[in-house]
């Protein structure tokens, strides 16, 4: 067992509303910067100090979904069914949905319960419905392929909320899970949970970063439901790494800027698309990439991230970036100065070990 699976992360330290409700705007949190085992603390704001010209942030532009539906499994005319709340995560390509069912816990959020059965349906809001088909991946339980009857996107639009988990206080509304890079597709297609390393930047910090000569490179990564906190792997999704943003990331290793991935989504959508070379090319689809620390990574060298719980498998890749070592150091650290977690918490910058520390004073 690592030494993160024995870190314990306490209740008090999840983030309960958007950084805008507990301070100054969406900016106000704290940044966590690791450079090897040396670790150093700032606010976000300072991101811009700590990177340099010919630095290049590849952002996720998936826009988030209000992928959380209210709705009835089982029954009929005469019986009203048991209430269920339907997690849209992907589309598939053959027109069905994975989805997950959990169960209201009584307080506005909800509580994970076992999956299916083959064969139960759903009926929704507006005169939708959804037939459970089986597991997205065999003998699990979380995940399963549906049939829907009806226009899912425009179901969505109409009745869906952004998913939400019991550490939040309450329901929030979509805006407080876009991104400032988040660009809505005509397709109706996005994420079922919000990218959020990109939460805290604003249009304000952009603007700073382009004067101070740091690149921008646009990628898309369509995410799913969030993994459970076991090792369990990320399910394939969606993405596309466009020629323009391959040829930007290609020029920018070449001159020795550093490539900065913004959230773990953006990592395996460039991974993807990058050869056994380090040369990054366009491509899009599906991925089912995970970043081990024995695959390790071939065009990232940094990454801005939140906190992970001590068992995700989203640790897998920040310890092919950093190394057990520095990881551990770093959740120490995050732990110790009471660093807020999840995704209106605080922001982790994982950089290269690649120059003298200096002390944040």
């Amino acid at each position: 067992m690592s030494v993160l699976e024995t870190l314990q992360v306490p209740e008090g330290l999840s983030a309960r509303v958007p950084a805008e409700e507990r301070g100054a705007g969406r900016d106000d949190v704290r940044l966590l910067v690791s450079r090897g085992t040396a670790v150093s603390h700032h606010a976000f704001r300072e991101l811009p100090k700590l990177l340099r010209a010919g630095d290049v942030l590849v952002v996720n532009t998936s826009a988030t979904l209000p992928a959380a539906v209210t709705g009835r499994l089982g029954g009929d005319g005469a019986c009203r069914g048991h209430t269920v709340v339907v997690h849209f995560s992907t589309r598939g390509d053959d027109g069905r949905w994975a989805v997950e069912l959990r169960d209201p816990d009584g307080r506005g959020s909800t509580r994970p319960r076992p999956g299916g059965p083959a064969g139960a349906a759903v009926r929704l809001p507006g005169g939708s419905s959804l037939v459970l088909e089986g597991p997205v991946v065999p003998g699990g339980a979380r995940l399963w392929w549906a049939g829907v009857q009806g226009d899912v996107p425009a179901l969505l639009a109409r009745y869906g909320r952004p998913i939400r988990y019991a550490y939040t206080d309450r329901d929030q509304p979509l805006a407080a899970y876009q991104t400032v890079f988040a660009l809505p597709r005509a397709d109706g297609a996005g994420s079922a949970e919000m990218p959020s390393a990109g939460r805290p930047f604003t249009a304000g910090m952009v603007a700073e970063l382009v004067s101070r000569g740091v690149g921008f490179a646009p990628v898309t990564l369509h995410t799913g439901v969030a993994s459970a906190e076991a090792h369990e792997p990320p399910y394939p999704e969606r993405f596309e790494v466009p020629g323009s943003t391959a040829r930007l990331v290609n020029a920018a290793r070449a001159g020795g800027g550093r490539i900065v991935a913004v959230g773990t989504t953006a990592v395996r959508a460039l991974e993807s698309a990058a050869g056994s070379d380090g040369v990054v090319r366009a491509a899009s689809g599906w991925t089912d990439l995970v970043v081990t620390p024995g695959r390790g990574v071939r065009v990232v060298d940094g990454l801005l991230t939140g906190l992970h719980e001590p068992r995700a498998s989203h640790l897998l890749m920040l310890e092919a970036l950093a190394g057990p070592q520095a990881l551990a150091r770093a959740y120490t650290e995050a732990l110790g100065r009471l660093y807020l977690w999840h995704e209106f918490g605080d922001i982790h910058l994982i950089l290269p070990n690649e120059e003298p520390y200096i002390p944040h004073c």
